[in-house]
């Protein structure tokens, strides 16, 4: 199969000589008649002048002077023109010396031409050596009616019609080469460019993904091909840089607990120990198993949502209910830090989620709330609504996040400051899983800072229909 370059070359000729050639033969054509029409033109004023003369003389004999005297004007009405006066039935009444004993041929339909006084033009392609062009116009004379007959050869107006087709055929070739060298060095100026970007294209992978598309410095479409190019690869090095990130963040998380678990064993192991030891070293390494067990749950849940197959069965809900519920199971831990949780008065709101999503997103929200909370801090959550959105919020009076890591808490195992100096027990996971649960569902999390110090999540669902 032909590159498509050769083709794009090959359709642009044959586009190209279909328009030259369309516009030749029009030219042509519009030329053909106009020398033809110039030429009956003639043919009719001399016939028209013809039968002036004769309709105006009285004399009964016809006699045309085709020998001018020295007093004569020159003129070139009648310089290679046959002419010919008929009566009804044919019979020649007078012709001009030029035509000789020959006679031009009386038309077909003499008699309608008389009865209509009809002026007939026709050609005479078998009269003499070459073709002839013939008008006929009927006309009264002395109450007679006759024919004056005027003739003029077309051998001119076909050389002047050959010459003009071979100017025509010059023209169209001249114009074919031109347009289609112009043609196939723009379309390799094109093409060279495509063809630089495929070869960077090839050399990116992986490794190097901080390379970019050579740009050809033009704002054309292939210009802006390269810009959306090269943006899709910044989108992509940034998606392999989390990826690279959320790698090394899940083996660090995931390596920490298992050297603590082998430690505790390893130790365990060195001499016999009573068993209240042998106890309290299998509850240490069964917190350590829980912690990891929650950490590879909380990993399918995100690993299945971005392959698109978690898929929670959705129905009609009421938001007050689970607020009600998950307050209730998450209020011991708050008694144990002297943490008050209040719910502000808010009418009953419903959406079209699983009850277990918005459940995990607002246990997420809460334990995050009671851990960074002091002692004797107040948690609020409150319950609003919008034009098409729902709002429920947490806000805490603890330290607050800084700003320049708020746009990171939601990154997978991104853990801020205040977390890793308070050394508060987390993975980093619970609000990445909950705002992708959110983002499923149509939702999102936001959050910000109150201005009396403390976080505020924000969580915008999307209401019953």
């Amino acid at each position: 199969m032909l590159k498509f370059r050769t083709r794009l070359i090959l359709s642009h000729l044959v586009v190209i000589v279909v328009i030259l050639a369309s516009c030749g033969f029009s030219a042509y054509w519009m030329l053909s008649r106009a020398v033809h029409n110039q030429l009956d033109a003639a043919l009719l004023a001399v016939a028209e002048t013809e039968a002036a003369v004769l309709t105006s003389s009285l004399h009964p004999h016809i006699k045309f002077n085709d020998i001018l005297s020295d007093s004569d004007r020159l003129s070139f009405a009648r310089i290679d023109r046959l002419i010919q006066v008929i009566d009804r039935e044919g019979k020649v009444l007078a012709q001009s010396a030029n035509l000789g004993s020959t006679q031009l041929p009386a038309p077909i339909n003499l008699l309608s031409m008389l009865a209509s006084k009809e002026t007939v033009f026709e050609t005479l392609f078998s009269f003499g050596d070459e073709p002839v062009r013939m008008v006929s116009m009927p006309i009264d004379r002395l109450d007679t009616p006759v024919i004056v007959q005027v003739a003029g050869s077309l051998d001119d107006v076909h050389n002047l019609l050959n010459v003009a087709n071979l100017l025509f055929m010059m023209m169209t070739l001249g114009l074919l080469v031109a347009v289609g060298c112009v043609g196939v060095s723009l379309t390799r100026k094109a093409f060279q460019a495509i063809e630089n970007i495929v070869q960077r294209a090839k050399y990116i992978n992986e490794a190097n993904l901080s390379e970019r598309l050579p740009h050809p410095g033009s704002r054309d479409e292939i210009g802006k091909l390269v810009d959306t190019l090269n943006e899709m690869l910044d989108r992509i090095e940034r998606s392999f840089e989390v990826q690279r990130r959320f790698t090394a963040d899940a083996s660090h998380e995931l390596r920490s607990p298992l050297s603590r678990l082998r430690t505790e064993l390893e130790i365990s192991l060195r001499r016999p120990r009573d068993a209240p030891e042998y106890q309290e070293t299998l509850q240490s390494c069964m917190d350590e198993v829980e912690r990891l067990t929650l950490i590879v749950e909380e990993l399918l849940v995100l690993a299945r949502m971005d392959a698109g197959l978690e898929r929670d069965s959705r129905e009609t809900i009421c938001i007050n209910r689970i607020i009600e519920a998950t307050i209730k199971r998450m209020q011991s831990m708050a008694e144990k830090r002297d943490v008050q949780i209040i719910v502000e008065s808010v009418p009953q709101i419903f959406t079209n989620m699983a009850y277990g999503s918005v459940d995990l997103i607002l246990t997420n929200l809460l334990d995050n709330a009671v851990k960074f909370s002091p002692k004797g801090g107040r948690i609020s959550v409150h319950l609003a609504l919008t034009e098409n959105l729902g709002e429920l919020s947490v806000s805490d009076n603890g330290p607050g996040i800084e700003q320049d890591e708020q746009q990171r808490i939601f990154e997978r195992f991104y853990r801020g400051s205040i977390a890793s100096t308070t050394h508060v027990a987390g993975a980093g996971l619970g609000l990445a899983l909950s705002q992708a649960i959110a983002c499923g569902h149509g939702g999102h999390i936001e959050m910000t800072n109150n201005d009396g110090g403390g976080a505020v999540f924000i969580f915008r669902f999307p209401l019953a229909r």
